[in-house]
């Protein structure tokens, strides 16, 4: 008897996208020349979530973009019950991707009887079925350890980088970091600039009063300089808004502020706008809604970083090449 053995079917990508922000995966699809597979979703009067999506996805390599901006929680729900759907829908791989990885301040227990919320969130993904996280400028890169599978950590210091030796390279530039636990990101920043020096904000916190320094005091040669102010995120702008006016007050000549992500809480907007900055600088992992915006405040693209790296993904390439790397 004769048996038909048959091919192996062709890796087909597929693209998805949640709710919080449709935009970035529609420019993430052109970038691959991959459209975006439609999707039911609705809230339940309760506030429950319903996912489904309107086209096969057997054996398809799968990933889903979700960037976790407010209401965060939700987001959050929504991306779970999309892998979810994927994983019982046969899905042959799931990648979740996450631009702006959610509660990564809470990599680690401060005081006791607190949460590790940031492993809480890699293990939902992992028991929902992620094979794989895709995410962009961790706030530490521990949380990498966390989800048991593949994790590919992004840098948005290239990009952002880039845009600085494009607009800024003539000048005498001193990379600041706004504390001293951002130190290496800083001597990341010195090196792509070409080697310049460096400074930081000197900061004590109250540990029982989130999001409010305490003190500070500027370490470093910055008078007469550019001091650019980097940091991987701003919430609600009070660090990073202090610290401009603290490098105006020793000398600087100008501030510039380059940060990954923007998730402008509250006052945020006002407090960039009237900090002295010459320009506030962010990439597009989140939605920054016109309303939020202000004259110098430009944003950068992360989406061809994204695409690049989904196609390294998917063709079972090399990711690390992407930024330098030979492995």
């Amino acid at each position: 008897m004769n048996v038909t053995i048959a091919a192996t079917p062709k890796k087909h990508l597929m693209l998805f996208s949640g709710r919080s922000y449709p935009d970035l995966a529609e420019e993430v699809g052109r970038q691959l020349d991959v459209k975006v597979t439609p999707q039911s979703a609705y809230d339940f009067a309760n506030g429950e979530i319903y996912v489904r999506f309107e086209e096969s996805a057997r054996g398809c390599d799968a990933f889903i973009i979700q960037s976790m901006c407010e209401p965060i929680n939700k987001s959050l729900m929504e991306a779970l019950l999309m892998v979810d759907a994927l994983k019982r829908a046969s899905a042959k791989r799931i990648t979740a991707i996450l631009p702006f990885y959610p509660y990564s301040r809470q990599d680690k227990k401060h005081l006791g009887r607190e949460p590790i919320s940031a492993r809480l969130v890699a293990d939902l993904f992992k028991t929902a079925g992620a094979d794989r996280i895709m995410t962009v400028d961790l706030h530490t890169a521990q949380i990498q350890g966390f989800f048991d599978g593949p994790v590919d950590h992004m840098f948005a210091i290239f990009v952002l980088a880039d845009y600085i030796k494009k607009n800024y390279g003539g000048q005498e530039i001193t990379v600041v970091s706004p504390d001293a636990g951002r130190t290496k990101l800083a001597e990341k920043w010195a090196d792509l600039l070409g080697g310049t020096p460096m400074a930081f904000i000197h900061k004590t916190r109250d540990p029982s009063r989130p999001n409010e320094v305490v003190a500070n005091r500027v370490v470093g040669n910055v008078k007469g300089r550019l001091c650019v102010v980097i940091d991987d995120m701003v919430d609600t702008g009070g660090t990073i808004a202090k610290a401009a006016a603290q490098l105006k007050e020793e000398g600087a000549s100008d501030v510039v502020i380059a940060a990954t992500h923007g998730i402008l809480s509250g006052p945020a907007p006002e407090r960039l706008a009237n900090c002295g900055a010459r320009e506030v600088i962010f990439t597009n992992t989140l939605p920054i809604p016109e309303e939020k915006r202000f004259p110098h405040m430009t944003v950068l693209s992360i989406a061809p970083l994204l695409a690049r790296t989904i196609q390294e993904v998917f063709e079972d390439g090399s990711v690390t090449s992407l930024f330098g790397g030979s492995a």
